[in-house]
């Protein structure tokens, strides 16, 4: 079974030191793609951007500055509130949004609720998935046999039935 938890929020993209717009996103986490979360920002154009990150990094983000690259995530105050920075790098460009930390974190309490850390690769099936594509099939044992000896077994009985 499919869980999906969604959570509707509005977040800050902020353009300088003094300056910030909304910007409403949506996150969402599928226990069918259980190590990753996806946000949608609604900017104003015809279709949301959409960007995946490891939930891992949003957990570990939560509590201490994390991420390198394209996604980091990092604990503030701004204005005496408890907020989440988010900075994101693109060849589009760059971004930093600021998104309420208690909303985020009690999102992220309810996907680890669904699925505990640690148990994501469980759900993935990666065994299972490789079991059966390692699994034999009839039509091996044609390709396991060696169709020329090496050793001259099959020559010298061959020779032996003709006599």
């Amino acid at each position: 079974m499919n869980t999906v938890v969604e959570r509707e929020l509005e977040l800050n993209l902020v353009l300088s030191p003094e300056r910030s717009i909304p910007v409403p996103a949506r996150l969402t986490y599928r226990t069918d793609d259980p190590c990753a979360v996806h946000v949608a920002f609604h900017i104003g154009s015809e279709a949301p951007v959409h960007w995946t990150f490891a939930r891992e990094l949003l957990v570990e983000g939560i509590f201490r500055p994390c991420g390198h690259g394209d996604v980091r995530i990092w604990p503030t105050k701004v204005g005496g509130r408890s907020v989440l920075c988010v900075a994101l790098t693109s060849p589009d460009g760059d971004a930093l949004l600021e998104a309420p930390a208690v909303a985020v974190s009690a999102w992220v309490e309810r996907t680890l609720r669904i699925v505990p850390p640690g148990t994501e690769c469980e759900r993935l099936g990666i065994d299972e998935g490789l079991a059966g594509l390692l699994a034999p099939a009839p039509a091996d044992d044609l390709w396991l046999r060696d169709p020329w000896p090496s050793d001259g077994s099959a020559e010298s009985a061959d020779s032996a039935e003709g006599e």
